[in-house]
């Protein structure tokens, strides 16, 4: 068994930086590799059969460097992925490793931020069109009422690297009222995009003051921090040297230029192909 067992971060591209920067901050001891499947993003566009065969080959890829737990940092992959992933692939060829994603973790806690028992999303066509988060949601609070809506144009305005110009704010404003136009009593609204948090003051400011804003990064970390308690077998294989690693499907150059936007500081990738 390798040494080196570093907990495994997957996302389509760059967003699943968002949640490794919270994971690193809560739990700093461990090492983290991280893998952005660049040369085919976007994921959310696509199909439920073709996301999970995308998904499969890097999870598959984060099990050969070693990783006993991978996160799909990644809502679209854990919309259309992740319990294919769990129910039907672990078992056969590696049933000591675990996935896990990002969709239940928020959900489990959603009702801690409203109110009006009237929660919004904001998601990917692909995160909506898979009716994860009401499906999730419903099972730990039944009584809440969940409105969802697309942002298609977000993610790329995020990786362009304009999301903080002033020409975001027409289509922020545009799918924030198009959300809030489903209920008057939305009080608490989920970035269920890993892209989100760069749009996040933007976002705010076309919310009621009295809405919550629920970003994923912390909620995934502490809920990390207490699955490794609770899973003593799965932690003692997670080596903890405090090293991060990049890698990512694309060029690698490109991959740092934009990495660091969402990252929070410069760091260095490698390119690799998937087999």
């Amino acid at each position: 068994m390798s040494s080196s067992q570093p907990i495994g971060v997957f996302d389509s591209g760059y967003g699943g930086l968002t949640v490794l920067k919270e994971l690193a901050a809560r739990l700093p001891q461990y090492d983290y590799t991280y893998l952005g499947d660049n040369a085919r993003a976007p994921y959310g566009t696509r199909s439920f059969e073709t996301v999970y065969h995308y998904t499969l080959e890097c999870v598959q890829w984060l099990f050969r460097q070693g990783c006993p737990l991978v996160i799909l940092a990644c809502n679209t992959a854990s919309a259309k992925a992740l319990r294919s992933i769990q129910q039907h692939d672990l078992p056969n060829i590696a049933p000591d490793r675990r996935v896990l994603g990002v969709i239940r973790p928020t959900t489990e806690v959603v009702g801690k931020f409203t109110k009006t028992g009237k929660v919004g999303i904001l998601a990917t066509r692909g995160t909506v069109l898979s009716e994860s988060y009401p499906i999730e949601i419903a099972k730990f609070y039944p009584d809440i009422t969940v409105f969802q809506q697309a942002c298609p144009l977000w993610v790329p305005l995020v990786e362009n690297n304009e999301h903080d110009k002033p020409g975001a704010d027409y289509f922020v404003e545009e799918y924030v009222q198009q959300l809030l136009a489903q209920s008057p009593d939305i009080d608490a609204v989920l970035l269920a995009c890993t892209h989100y948090p760069l749009l996040q003051h933007k976002i705010a400011r076309y919310l009621p003051q009295s809405s919550r804003l629920i970003v994923q990064g912390e909620i995934v970390a502490a809920s990390l921090a207490d699955y490794l308690q609770r899973h003593p077998e799965i932690e003692s294989r997670c080596s903890k040297n405090g090293n991060l690693r990049f890698f990512t499907t694309d060029s690698a150059e490109d991959f740092d230029n934009h990495a660091s936007i969402f990252y929070g500081k410069p760091l260095k990738s490698t390119h690799i192909v998937l087999p």
